[in-house]
């Protein structure tokens, strides 16, 4: 078998690879002595049919199909023996496919990019240190009953707060407008649910009193048609409920599952629960950072076959998570191109660093982890024994796990330092990355 390689650009290779006719006949030839064993022809008893009438019926699809697997397993031996390793598929053009002729063809593919991850100290990270306070976990309380608070029916005048059951109807220009109506609705004043002055002007107002607004909608208000109009909503208040909060109470801890240990054993549950939040913010937030500095430091060119499969993948998440009957390969391309070269050249430098470091999965640290997002189950152990029996599970979890033993690599080289700030400071989403 003959191979040479020319590169046409930094990862395009085109491989011109020429294979002997003796290696294609015989392909050919074994694939119509398997099928003379099984062929039903009028007149011949099977595995009876002489070679002559095989090859006059079957040679055109057995050449055909040898051709396909002699190339597929050429390209193959082709890329081991050039040590080229391939981002995709290649695009094949015969330039002699004539029976009897030597095989001749070039495939042409992209090649992952060579390169050493660099710029280890250059990285500065800022990594945050807080604790959970006993007045951090005093105002997780109030937030936790503000999430279960009920509300009940008040013989008073509607203030910012309550939940009111409305009835609207809407109109610009005296005419009605699409989705301006509605009955029987519930609205709490302040949820900021409605056009600005709408719940302002329900304050006040008594059960069963009609009132009559007149508000201009904004002027990038979604709705284009609207945007920008003056518009005037009749609103009938049917009744009003008052916000009630729930008492600290083992009713209030049994709705979290909380069913021993009282107020003292909900505190300590609501802690636990808070200082994994904080461990898991403050290593989200320091991962960003060093992926962030591997990204400026290591500018490397994205292979397009990985960038299209990138794509793709973007475009099935986003369907799937908007729903609609719109089709992934309907949504245009260039939507998702900074996300996916992003996130490409990120997998690309992560498993360098991996290659470099010749890490490993840490195994101690991966069951570490899955007891970590076990203790948040009632039955943890189960939990865990569920993880280690499904291998699938288990190799994310390890690769999450090799994924900040590349963090940790990074930050033994980078420039760290330690800051002191509040559980809300810490806990609080960092911004959003900039596309590379």
């Amino acid at each position: 078998m003959q191979v040479s390689v020319e590169n046409t650009s930094a990862l395009e290779r085109r491989m011109t690879i020429g294979v002997p006719a003796e290696r294609i006949e015989a392909e050919v030839n074994k694939r119509l002595q398997q099928t003379a064993l099984k062929a039903k022809i009028p007149g011949f008893r099977p595995g009876k049919v002489p070679m002559s009438v095989i090859r006059q019926r079957y040679e055109a699809d057995a050449r055909q199909e040898a051709l396909g697997n002699v190339i597929q397993a050429s390209f193959y031996e082709a890329i081991v023996e050039q040590k080229l390793n391939p981002a995709g598929a290649p695009a094949v053009q015969p330039k002699v496919f004539e029976k009897g002729k030597d095989l001749e063809y070039v495939a042409t593919f992209e090649v992952f990019p060579e390169f050493q991850v660099a710029g280890f100290e250059g990285i500065a990270i800022e990594r945050l240190q807080a604790d959970v306070a006993d007045a951090d976990l005093d105002n997780m309380l109030e937030i936790l009953r503000k999430q279960n608070t009920r509300f009940e029916k008040a013989e008073r005048d509607a203030q910012d707060g309550d939940q009111l059951n409305i009835d609207f109807v809407g109109k610009v220009d005296g005419e009605a407008f699409a989705g301006g109506s509605a009955k029987g609705t519930q609205l709490v004043l302040g949820s900021n649910r409605m056009i600005p002055g709408f719940e302002t002007g329900l304050v006040g107002a008594k059960a069963g009193e009609e009132r009559v607004l007149s508000l201009t909608f904004p002027a990038d208000y979604q709705n284009l048609d609207l945007a920008g109009k003056e518009a005037e909503f009749t609103v009938t208040v049917n009744s009003i409920s008052e916000p009630k909060l729930p008492e600290l109470n083992d009713d209030f801890f049994a709705l979290f599952g909380i069913k021993e240990g009282g107020l003292e054993g909900f505190r300590t549950e609501v802690r636990k629960n808070m200082e994994r939040e904080l461990r898991q913010a403050i290593k989200s937030k320091v991962k960003n950072q060093v992926m962030e500095g591997l990204l400026a430091g290591n500018p490397i060119e994205v292979p397009k076959a990985l960038l299209s499969n990138e794509v793709d993948r973007l475009r099935v998440q986003a369907v799937q998570q908007f729903g609609g009957n719109i089709k992934p390969d309907q949504l245009p391309a260039e939507l998702f191109e900074e996300q996916a070269k992003r996130r490409v050249v990120l997998g690309l430098i992560v498993a360098e660093v991996v290659k470099q470091f010749e890490l490993k999965p840490d195994e101690a640290r991966v069951r570490e982890l899955i007891q970590e997002m076990a203790s948040a189950y009632q039955e943890p152990e189960q939990v865990v024994s569920w993880y280690y029996k499904n291998d699938q599970q288990l190799n994310e979890v390890r690769s999450v796990v090799l994924e900040e033993q590349v963090v940790d690599t990074v930050l033994q080289k980078a420039n760290v330092t330690d800051k002191q700030v509040s559980y809300e400071e810490a806990v609080k989403p960092a911004e959003a990355p900039q596309a590379a």
